[in-house]
């Protein structure tokens, strides 16, 4: 098939037309030879950036299918204007074997919305104490090479050095979710500070990341082997990220967009969908990630999509689950607090959620330029466009959305995944 996107703006270099045919770009300019029969997408207005990827995404398949399914997380994947995310390995049973990792590739190579893609365990059952199967899983058909607890830290030291180690041989990262268990107790349910302590909920407080930041950078350096921070929520993890660069540790980190918007201040409400973890942040956390994206610290945005169904959400604070949905809204959140004040160009914004996350991943077919012989992996968005986030319209099985009812600037169009609409002009395919 072949398919038209006509006068888009191509990041910086002005408007253009994109013909599509057979999965990739065949030709970019104007007044490009059409073949007869092609479809036409209306780009007037629109912005084009490469497909999104997200390197941190739950979709509790296989377990908790009462959550999310691989299909419906695909689903908004795709009106959230992504074409490939990487399935965190924290589902019932972990994926920690070649064989379940085999079987979330399969299950995401059966989903026509976006190409899923499993990250698997560095320890076994997320115990944090007998390494996973890394190498048979990189070695088997999902070709595995990023690797995490998340949701658990690697604490020992020793364990972390030896995951490090070992997924240097073939190229492979290591994700952490840095989280000192000693000092964020399970007991933990916000961030540590004044409203935690008037609101009587304990709380971890943000040298409990830190220090696991700290540690692992100097083991990456140790080892000379990759390290990925997910999540990074404080000015504290900023800095150290910061100074390893600096010393030329290999590390990258990404920031959530709730970390990007939401503050702790929230947590007052008792409300369980502000319950996350990391936690959400003071003002001044806020503040750091964002001049940390901007800069180019913080490599990555990444939604950290974490859908519970209500018999899971629906309790006390202290109880309730931790996570929020957001891959419906990742990208409006970014152009409110990063676009729209001017921290960050759409060039920015096309690095940061497509091009720097494909990289981390190793993904070679998405992140690319827009340009003839590439991967037609593209997100079509509307910067000026309004929207009010409903819940109910997601279409993800859970509602545990923080951003339900917000305003938000920058609505995705269009996603086309090799060339096929997934969502056109707003509608899901």
């Amino acid at each position: 098939m072949s398919l038209l996107v006509k006068g888009a703006d191509l990041l910086g270099r002005g408007r253009a037309d994109l013909l599509v045919r057979d999965g990739k770009i065949e030709a970019v300019g104007a007044a490009l030879d059409v073949p007869a029969g092609t479809e036409v997408i209306d780009a007037d207005g629109l912005v084009a950036l490469p497909g999104l990827v997200d390197i941190h995404t739950h979709l509790r398949e296989p377990g908790r299918e009462d959550a999310e399914t691989i299909e419906s997380g695909s689903q908004a994947a795709a009106v959230g204007g992504y074409t490939a995310v990487m399935a965190m390995a924290n589902t019932e049973p972990v994926t920690d074997t070649a064989i379940l990792a085999e079987w979330v590739w399969e299950q995401g190579r059966r989903c026509a919305y976006a190409d899923v893609y499993p990250i698997g365990a560095v320890t076994k059952g997320l115990a944090g104490e007998q390494l996973a199967e890394l190498g048979l899983m990189h070695r088997s058909r999902a070709q595995v090479s990023m690797f995490s607890d998340d949701g658990k830290c690697v604490h020992d030291p020793q364990v972390m050095r030896r995951a490090l180690e070992y997924v240097k041989t073939f190229g492979g990262v290591i994700a952490q979710h840095a989280q000192d268990p000693r000092l964020a107790p399970h007991t933990a349910c916000c961030h540590e500070g004044p409203i935690s302590g008037r609101l009587g909920l304990p709380g971890w407080p943000a040298v409990a990341e830190e220090t696991i930041i700290a540690r692992d950078v100097m083991l990456a350096r140790q080892t000379g082997s990759r390290l990925h921070v997910c999540h990074l929520s404080t000015a504290g993890s900023v800095e150290i990220v910061r100074w390893a660069k600096s010393q030329g540790i290999d590390v990258t980190a990404e920031v959530t967009p709730h970390h990007l918007m939401l503050t702790t201040d929230l947590v007052a409400s008792y409300d369980s969908v502000y319950k996350v973890n990391p936690p959400l942040r003071p003002a001044e956390d806020v503040e750091a990630v964002r001049a940390g994206l901007a800069d180019g610290t913080i490599d990555a945005v990444a939604t950290d999509h974490a859908p519970h169904a209500l018999n899971d959400k629906q309790h006390d604070f202290q109880v309730a689950a931790f996570g929020m949905v957001g891959l419906e809204t990742a990208l409006a959140v970014v152009t409110e607090t990063m676009v729209r004040p001017g921290r960050m160009t759409w060039e920015d914004v096309a690095y940061a959620m497509s091009v720097r996350p494909a990289e981390i991943a190793q993904l070679t077919d998405h992140g690319r330029p827009l340009e003839p012989g590439e991967p037609a992996n593209i997100t079509l968005v509307d910067p000026q466009a309004e929207i009010t986030v409903d819940r109910d319209a997601s279409r993800s099985l859970s509602r545990n959305n923080p951003y339900h009812g917000r305003t938000l600037h920058g609505r995705v169009m269009t996603t086309l995944l090799r060339g096929v609409p997934t969502l056109l002009e707003g509608r899901l395919q």
